[in-house]
């Protein structure tokens, strides 16, 4: 493989023996999440990509593909989001083009189209492959309509919604991805997982802010929160999951062998039906209107999607709207904090931040996940240079 693809934004980074940072609050992610400093191994972003690139390319992928998913995932963890990262997917990945569960070589074809809408049949393409070919269908239908939208059938996982959404900021763009998975959650008042975790990610640009990025499950918990409680060997927090019979458990602990995860709310009296509800707005746009099988239906593995682009000079003056949004941001952020609390954050700022931390010092992976990559690159043949 030659080259590599450098994320929006461009930087650089120090390699491995670049003083380790000095520990902070981290806001992308609750702190029991990441990996703690004094076992993380700090890597190079290019490095990880290009390796991860690699990876993919040797286990099928075409190699503009397999650049394409690599970005998505070193994306997610310099943004502080690994759940979505390098240390959960790949391995998922390399297994799924393996299995046949994830097609290296989809025919991704327009099923109906408008001029401003589209539906997709992806062919059991990786979502990371083509949830970004979609966004760029409703990029250019947004430009020449005002607004493109496209709903993305046959489907499989597309990596942090947030990356698809994104993609809009850099044409004053606002972007729009969700993407429905399988059942993983169980409504409110419900017994059995139904929903699935069915993350909406929301990306407005600003002037001289830093962008509004909403990026966010609609289950109290994202499933690969779970894998890194386990990784960490870390307690839950009471609320955060329920008993098999779909009963919350209201006491912290470690993860049992069985669980059910539950909406963001936990219980009705919090709110619990707000994000099941939400949740059904994803299966709708992402699923039933693609005329694929939702919710209860859907079978495990299966995500599909929605993505959108919304032309902020259909609506009114782009200067006009970032300096408005600069104007709200910076509102927000100036609140005063409450007792015990540092400053007031807005989705996108702490991810802004991090990012710019781990170019300069590096992506922290736990040992395991070195471990992995180790093996991976010797049975693939690829060389291992994290």
């Amino acid at each position: 493989m030659t080259g590599k693809q450098a994320l929006p934004g461009g930087g650089t980074l120090a390699h491995a023996n670049t003083p380790a940072p000095v520990a902070k609050e981290s806001h992308t992610m609750l702190e029991q999440f990441h990996v703690p400093e004094a076992i993380a191994h700090r890597v190079n972003h290019d490095d990880l990509r290009s390796t991860c690139a690699e990876l993919l390319e040797t286990a099928g992928l075409p190699e503009d593909d397999a650049l394409l998913a690599a970005d998505v995932l070193v994306a997610s963890d310099l943004r502080g989001v690994e759940t979505h990262g390098v240390s959960n997917l790949m391995r998922n990945y390399i297994t799924g083009l393996g299995n046949g569960h994830l097609n290296p070589h989809p025919n991704m074809r327009i099923v109906r189209e408008t001029p401003a809408c589209v539906t997709i049949d992806s062919d059991r393409g990786m979502g990371v492959v083509i949830a970004p070919k979609a966004m760029e269908i409703a990029i250019e239908k947004g430009k020449a309509t005002g607004a493109g939208l496209v709903t993305i059938a046959n489907g499989r996982h597309l990596g942090m919604a947030g990356y698809h959404a994104m993609m809009a900021l850099e044409h004053d763009m606002i972007g729009q991805c969700m993407t429905a998975c399988g059942p993983s959650f169980v409504p409110t008042f419900a017994a059995e997982a139904a929903i699935g975790t069915n993350p909406i990610a929301i990306a407005a640009p600003a002037g001289e802010e830093p962008p509004f990025v909403f990026d966010a499950a609609m289950s109290i918990l994202a499933a690969n929160k779970i894998t890194l409680a386990k990784r960490l060997g870390v307690d839950l927090e009471p609320g955060w999951i329920a008993d098999p019979d779909g009963t919350p458990i209201t006491e912290a602990g470690p993860v049992p062998d069985e669980y059910k995860l539950l909406p963001a709310g936990s219980t009705r009296e919090l709110g619990s039906h707000k994000s099941y509800s939400l949740g059904v707005v994803v299966d709708i746009l992402g699923g039933l209107l693609n005329g694929s099988p939702a919710g209860p239906m859907a079978p495990r593995g299966h995500n599909n999607h929605f993505v959108a682009a919304y032309d902020i000079e259909a609506f009114i003056d782009v200067q006009d709207f970032k300096k408005g949004m600069d104007e709200y941001l910076r509102a927000l952020r100036d609140l005063k904090p409450a007792p015990g609390q540092e400053r007031v954050f807005y989705a996108g700022l702490p991810e802004h931040e991090e990012d710019a931390e781990r170019r300069e010092h590096g992506i922290p992976l736990h040992p395991e996940v070195i471990d992995w990559f180790s093996s991976a690159c010797s049975e693939l043949g690829v060389e291992f240079r994290l």
